[in-house]
């Protein structure tokens, strides 16, 4: 028996049983539960939120205890629907290829740490880095907190989950040639279009699938992504450059305002095109190659330019400026300049050192110097 404070209630193991019970008092009568757990710990949370009831007069009856996980998981798919998540597609495509193969016929009990450890070995096995592995547990962690935040709670613990180390910092970028063959390997004009827009403004995949006629201005030359449908719910405005008109005119042509922009040549909306990148990529002698690369991409390419830093965040949907740290993306001239002063100080140092020595200046104190570690 597990003795509490006074009014608290108790737990205890009935003889020859491994369930652990709850004890408690409802106006005076003593109830008993099973709490249907061998766990110790998830047996006393039980217990808190049955006194909990009892103090508050909001007894519902027996909790639900073995919520199915697809359950869960329909509560945490609709809560990403009605809080407008932009990322709700990447949630769909997790809990459907990954996590519901592997936990949709178990219930909130049986999701222990040997089954969270043996999903990662799966995973691992498999090939998945560990940075989509920690995405995926994550989702069924929220999984289980909405379950126990939600009235009546559908379960009343929630696990521990594993956190695997993260070191897969990506370094792709896509050179100059190795763009060309990319955009070579796929011809259809939809492939193209997304690429080049990728590639220049640096907007994430989700962004520019979702991009629809009336966003496109050509009389303006302007693409303009709505307010709230962004990752950072912030709208942006560009200027088209000629290759990303030329390509978004094409894809526009006969559609209405309210039409997809991408769409492949049997009209139906491109909503995913991974097969299609993975050939085209292969194709192009870069089958590591992600569609986010075009993204760092883009950066490096706007940094080298001379475009300030701001205003590639801006461009780009970045919040803070450790794109440029995380990438090492730096452009030629800055290191140019910061080596040449770097040079200009060490110079204007040594100039100062042989003038207190008596010695020449410029290229005949160099040759002195190679003289003298010769000697």
């Amino acid at each position: 028996m597990s003795r509490r404070q006074r009014g608290t209630g108790s737990i205890f193991l009935p003889k020859g049983s491994s369930v652990w019970w709850l004890r408690y008092y409802q106006n005076g009568v003593k109830q008993r539960e099973s709490s249907e757990t061998t766990d110790r710990k998830e047996a006393l949370e039980q217990l808190r939120l049955r006194i909990a009831e009892v103090t508050t007069g909001a007894v519902t009856g027996l909790v639900p205890k073995k919520t199915p996980i697809p359950d869960l998981a329909a509560d945490f798919l609709r809560d990403y629907k009605i809080n407008g998540r932009t990322s709700i597609d990447d949630a769909e495509s997790r809990w459907r290829l990954h996590l519901e193969p592997f936990f949709g016929k178990l219930k909130a009990p049986q999701v222990t740490s040997v089954q969270l450890n043996n999903y990662v070995d799966k995973r691992l096995a498999a090939g998945a880095a560990n940075a989509t592995i920690n995405r995926e547990l994550a989702a069924l962690k929220r999984m289980f907190n909405l379950g126990r935040e939600a009235t009546p709670p559908k379960v009343f613990y929630v696990p521990h989950f594993p956190k695997l180390v993260e070191d897969n910092i990506r370094q792709g970028f896509l050179e100059d040639a190795q763009y060309q063959k990319l955009l070579e390997s796929c011809m259809e004009i939809w492939f193209q279009a997304i690429v080049e827009a990728g590639a220049t403004y640096g907007w994430r995949v989700g962004e520019l699938l979702k991009l629809r006629v009336n966003q496109i201005n050509l009389p303006n030359w302007t693409i303009r992504l709505h307010p709230g449908t962004t990752k950072n719910k912030e709208g942006r405005e560009v200027k088209m450059t000629e290759m990303v008109y030329k390509l978004l005119d094409l894809c526009i042509e006969g559609k209405e305002l309210d039409d997809f922009v991408f769409t492949r040549p049997d009209g139906k909306r491109v909503k995913d095109f991974r097969g299609t990148w993975e050939n085209a990529t292969k194709a192009a002698g870069v089958p590591d190659l992600l569609f986010h690369d075009l993204r760092r991409t883009a950066a490096r390419n706007f940094r080298n330019a001379g475009v300030a830093e701001g205003v590639i965040m801006k461009i780009g949907g970045w919040k803070t400026r450790s794109v440029f740290e995380r990438y090492a993306i730096v452009s030629h001239s800055d290191c140019e300049n910061a080596l040449e002063k770097l040079e200009d100080e060490r110079e204007k140092k040594r100039s100062e050192a042989r003038k207190k020595l008596g010695r020449p200046s410029g290229a005949r104190a160099g040759l002195f110097i190679v003289a003298s570690r010769r000697a």
